[in-house]
């Protein structure tokens, strides 16, 4: 949110007291990434879709899910009898027997939440990556009936693996550099262990664990041989180098360069190259124009986005030289190189892509394949690009593949058959596009790469020797293209003694058997899929191109990446546009007289000028109201949200954004209102995950405490009493409480109480769903309007450190801080770097003798900083939790056992399950007496087996798996959703779709 003018002055109708204001608490919205879709101002639909009829909207209760990405979903057993599949809907390992005649159901597996990727170690093991889990499965695929046999426990949200080193006995693991488990004590003298330093400089955020899969160790969750710590935000694909000496490991979000510098800091004006002095900092000039629309209202001053050039120079869209003003280096590695035996990094590899996928090595020549696509966030606009003459509509990001071969990076776009002048596209391209790459196999004599194209149906088969020389030619090298039926092709496996390419997809949770002679799909298994109508029916909206956009290139997914974000901001405003209003509550709008707020000075308008802003999550948008950093989704073409309070509807705002697929993806007609109301029940449904940051049993440090009893004002003086404060068992003030900020009004009359906590503006209540926000606006020296956003996963954006002194901050450190791994982090625009950074606003600080804001100074900021990270969330640290227990760690995972027990037993109040639930649903699995059970926790604390056969105590249950064989896997899955995260059944899970 915090959007406060640059240098120009701003007219204030009590500027003395200005800078500790009304509405100071309200500026911590500026933390938070929470909402939105693709942008796009309302008012420039190119047609009014007809309002659809009134539906009812989905339970989320029973249809939540995490939209986890797939990584590796397939692999084939060396033999190639068995096909293993990550089922990621049900989470289940799903066993295919492979023959002549195709695929047939054996078994299925449960492992744990949203499994995305798999590798196979041996004939007898399969090893399946967890994401929501933050675990391993290793299973025993040669007993009967197969069987988990241990879970290993790692960082947060694991995305690969791969085996390599001496006879690939060692297990590569990608994780975020955060999670509970990495700081455990039974992690101590591992090296890269510990503290994950949220609030360190120069600290990387993407994590390998290493394991020796013959020694796992005796300890919790299994003790690794290191955890390589990388220089990267957040890892994702790995792969092997055919002797398995060197293993490759890719960053998720690996940027492009680019930064924002604060809307704080331009000269006065738009396109004036007249350099000036901010804060005692030589500025270039002002914020790039135009400085008004086409109808020439003047815009709100805005920030800019500026990006490293060769030489490391921070350049704006005008070749201006912002470098003074940029206080670190982003090295841009993307790529990195491992000794799979010392696990040194032998090489790095720099500008691979924005955001990297997947993998393949060149068995032949050794070249590696980096899926990925490359933003183009330094360029500017959406809508027709009549009145700036520049758009980005259906040309957000290049879907590519880059070569790495010896030092060198290669990047090969995928779809140079595009003239993206052309808009929309002609028919024709679209069907030659291939749209967001993932997964990768290479042709055992290394001539043929196979591509799965998730947005676009179909797999690739591009020549290896074309990717080397850059001959690619969609227009003759599409006709080989394979499509697949089921939509959303995930994973490859080449079986190619039988001349078979096999494919997962994830639109329909199924697997294709595709002919490579014929090039013909020859059979089509659909999996077991647990999801809901609305999950599985609305997903394709979100990543299909080929019905988002003309050219077949461009989706949500472009910048949503699996539901998420891309991690960058962007300048989508529309000069070709209107001035629209903004209908919902603003809090205390009377804060904007005077002013040139919104460039109109109407608190209640909002330009289509906006300037640059972070991409926000989709995950948690339902229960928020008024989406987009401003809220202006809650008037478009779909009606107007007439809530003039909490709730508001999060549904008619996200109905609003139909216009974004002509405006920005290119679409050559207006979307179907049916298939936008698909895709608004799928979005909704998409929940944030469990905190990892927070402990297991939901406690709070003490650090984390006393910053929640700042954060609810119960930490400090009473404002009107000056006595301590009084909070109830709600933590909450029972009288004014401690405020963040108190405002005198006009003629010098100061009246206590006016002022309120952080807590005042970003709301925390659980039960209505309210996690930092209420779906309220506010304005507060600001240069716009913005929604309040939420505070949760702020976590995420942690790895940006070094800014500039600015105005409107106290004094601090800003010295150069040398290299980092993100451009971009926190408010609107990315600008701040550190959450600590933005509690240092003026403010802020602490003033009336103490009685409002930081009256313990840069100490209890730190605080705010730690529960800020800890932050309250729709569901319970230990959603997705789980452990094994075997006949020879019983008195090892006991406690553990012991804690899963008791959160699942907990209630929690959150609206996404309900209300009144409890933290987790406890189910056990795994096999006793030769044959798959699984057990539900009842609320007595007895197991009770899901076809109701069997009931048995805890001490039964634990004296079972002890026996021998049948270990038992016992884990906290979200609760209330239903079907619940593992599939009931053990037995067949596929079978032939109709075709």
């Amino acid at each position: 949110m915090i959007a406060p003018t640059s240098n120009r002055p701003v007219r204030q109708p009590f500027a003395a007291h200005r800078t500790r204001a009304v509405l100071g608490a309200c500026l911590l919205a500026a933390l938070a990434s929470a909402l939105a879709a693709c942008s796009r101002d309302p008012s420039a639909s190119a047609s009014d879709p007809a309002p659809l009829p009134a539906a009812a909207a989905p339970d989320l209760t029973r249809t939540y899910h995490f939209e986890s990405g797939p990584v590796r979903p397939l692999a084939l057993s060396a033999d190639r009898k068995r096909l293993f599949v990550a089922n990621t809907a049900a989470g289940t390992l799903d066993i295919l027997t492979v023959d002549d005649d195709g695929l047939r159901a054996e078994a299925s597996v449960p492992v744990g939440v949203d499994p995305v990727a798999l590798a196979v170690r041996n004939a007898g093991e399969v090893w399946v990556v967890n994401h929501l889990s933050d675990s391993v499965s290793v299973v025993d695929v040669a007993s009967t009936p197969p069987r988990v046999r241990q879970t290993l426990l790692v960082g947060d949200e694991p995305r690969d693996i791969v085996f390599a080193g001496p006879q690939r006995q060692r297990a590569f693991i990608t994780t975020a550099h955060r999670g509970q488990q990495r700081s455990s004590p039974d992690l101590a003298g591992v090296p890269g262990a510990g503290d994950p330093q949220l609030t360190t400089p120069g600290v990387g955020r993407a994590d390998v664990w290493v394991f020796d899969a013959e020694r796992l160790g005796d300890t919790l969750g299994g003790r690794p041989l290191a955890i390589v710590v990388l220089p990267g935000d957040t890892p994702r694909a790995l792969a092997a180098s055919a002797d398995a000496s060197t293993v490759y490991a890719a960053v998720h979000h690996s940027g492009n360069r680019t930064t924002a510098i604060s809307s704080h800091l331009p000269c006065e004006g738009f396109d004036n190259d007249t350099p000036c002095t901010v804060n005692g900092q030589t500025v270039p000039g002002s914020a790039l124009g135009p400085g008004a629309n086409g109808a020439g209202v003047p815009a709100p001053a805005v920030g800019v986005i500026v990006k490293a050039d060769a030489q490391g120079a921070w350049r704006d869209g005008r070749g201006r030289d912002w470098s003074s003003l940029v206080r670190f280096q982003l090295p841009d590695d993307d790529v990195f190189a491992l000794d799979a035996q010392t696990l040194e990094t032998t090489a790095r590899f720099a500008q691979v892509g924005t955001t990297l996928f997947n993998m393949a090595v060149n068995p032949r020549s050794g070249a590696v394949y980096v899926s990925n696509t490359e933003a183009r966030n330094e360029l500017r606009f959406e809508g027709p690009g009549r009145f700036a003459g520049t758009t980005l509509q259906g040309h957000l990001a290049e879907a590519r593949i880059t070569v790495l071969s010896d030092s060198k990076v290669v990047p090969r776009h995928l779809n140079p058959h595009l003239d993206y002048d052309r808009r929309p596209a002609l028919a024709a391209l679209r069907g030659r596009s291939l749209a967001t790459p993932l997964d990768m196999v290479v042709s055992a004599d290394g001539s043929t790469l196979y591509v799965a194209a998730f947005g676009s149906g179909k797999v690739g088969v591009l020549p290896t020797a074309s990717l080397a020389d850059g001959h690619l030619d969609p227009a003759a090298l599409s006709a080989a293209y394979l499509n697949v039926s089921g939509g959303g092709p995930s994973g490859l496996a080449l079986d190619e003694p039988r001349g078979r390419l096999y494919v997962s997809t994830r639109f329909d949770n199924g697997v294709s058997v595709i002919d490579l002679g014929s090039r013909r799909e020859r059979q089509h298994l659909r999996l077991t899929n647990p999801e809901a109508a609305v999950i599985a029916d609305g997903r394709r909206f979100l990543y299909d191109a080929t019905h988002s956009s003309s050219n077949g290139e461009a989706s949500c997914a472009s910048c949503h990446v699996f539901g998420h974000t891309d991690q960058l901001a962007w300048d989508l405003g529309n000069p070709d546009a209107g001035v629209t209003s903004l209908p919902s509550s603003i809090k205390f709008n009377l804060a904007a007289m005077g002013s040139r707020v919104n460039g109109t000075g109407n608190v209640g308008e909002l330009h289509p000028l906006k300037g640059p802003m972070l991409t926000q999550t989709l995950r948690g948008l339902a229960f928020h109201g008024p989406m987009h950093w401003r809220g202006d989704r809650a008037v478009g073409v779909f009606g107007t949200d007439p809530s003039v309070g909490p709730p508001f509807d999060a549904f008619v705002s996200f109905m609003n954004f139909i216009g974004a697929f002509e405006e920005l993806l290119g679409r050559a007609d207006p979307l179907p209102a049916a298939d936008m109301r698909a895709f608004s029940d799928f979005s909704l449904a998409i929940a944030t995950p469990p905190n990892p940051i927070r402990a297991l049993d939901n406690s709070l440090t003490a650090a984390q405490a006393r910053g929640r009893r700042f954060f609810m004002g119960c930490d400090g003086l009473d404002t009107r009493s000056g006595a301590p404060v009084d909070c109830g068992p709600d933590q909450r003030p029972r009288g004014a409480g401690h405020f963040s900020d108190q405002a005198p009004l006009p003629l010098s009359l100061p009246v206590a109480g006016l002022g309120f906590s952080c807590e005042g503006c970003h709301t925390l209540s659980p039960a209505d769903g309210f996690f930092g926000t209420n779906g309220q606006s506010a304005f507060e020296t600001l240069s716009q309007t913005f929604k309040i956003p939420g505070l949760r996963a702020l976590y995420d954006r942690v790895g940006m450190f070094g800014v500039a002194s600015q105005p409107k901050t106290l004094d601090g450190d800003h010295r150069h801080q040398g290299p980092q791994v993100r451009g971009f982090g926190y408010s609107h625009d990315g600008s701040v770097d550190t959450v600590f950074r933005f509690l240092q606003l003026r403010i802020f600080d602490s003033a009336q003798g103490g009685l409002v804001g930081f009256a313990q100074g840069d100490a209890q900021r730190r605080d705010v900083e730690d529960y800020l990270f800890a932050f309250d969330a729709d569901l319970a640290p230990i959603v997705g939790q789980q452990i094994t227990l075997d006949e020879h760690n019983a008195a090892t995972v006991a406690p553990r056992i012991d804690l899963l027990r008791a959160r699942a037993r907990t209630p929690f109040a959150s609206r996404l399950t309900g209300g009144q639930a409890t933290e987790c649903d406890l189910v056990v699995t795994g096999v006793i007496d030769g044959r798959a059970v699984r057990f539900v926790m009842a609320a007595d604390g007895r197991y009770r087996r899901d076809d109701g056969a069997q009931e048995l105590s805890d001490d039964d249950l634990r004296a079972r798996a002890r026996i021998p064989g049948q270990a038992l896997t016992f884990t906290c899955l979200p609760p209330r959703r239903a079907p619940a995260g593992l599939a009931v059944s053990p037995q067949a899970t596929a079978h032939p779709a109709v075709q």
